[in-house]
């Protein structure tokens, strides 16, 4: 299923243990919920036979919770959780990385002086 360098969308939600069921995952892709980058370019998935290919950035939002993903691996099946961690790196938010820190603000690491030497 993953030979040619790509896979299902709902297969790789699936096996990456984002959803307990494969029909889920189907769901939830052809519900459009799901965003792809693909080259700098963004697009909504809405059918579950959309191929993802290592390097795909994928961003939904599940549980009330948005996730932001790199997809790392493809899989050949749906093991532990362990091996499913593998198939993808969650994307740093650009945004926190420009913000600098609000004025008044503590830093990282201070606290109450318990700590310090």
């Amino acid at each position: 299923m993953s030979d040619g360098g790509s896979i299902r969308a709902d297969v790789w939600l699936w096996r990456a243990r984002f959803f307990k069921s494969r029909s889920l995952a189907a769901r939830f892709v052809e519900e459009g919920r799901i965003r792809l980058t693909r080259d700098g370019a963004e697009s909504r998935i809405d059918k579950s036979a959309r191929p993802l290919k290592i390097g795909d950035g994928l961003v939904f939002a599940m549980r009330g919770q948005l996730t932001a993903v790199t997809v790392t691996g493809l899989g050949e099946r749906r093991g532990p959780a362990v091996e499913a961690r593998n198939l993808y790196a969650p994307l740093a938010d650009p945004r926190a990385e420009a913000l600098p820190p609000e004025p008044g603000a503590p830093s990282v690491g201070s606290g109450s002086g318990e700590d310090a030497v």
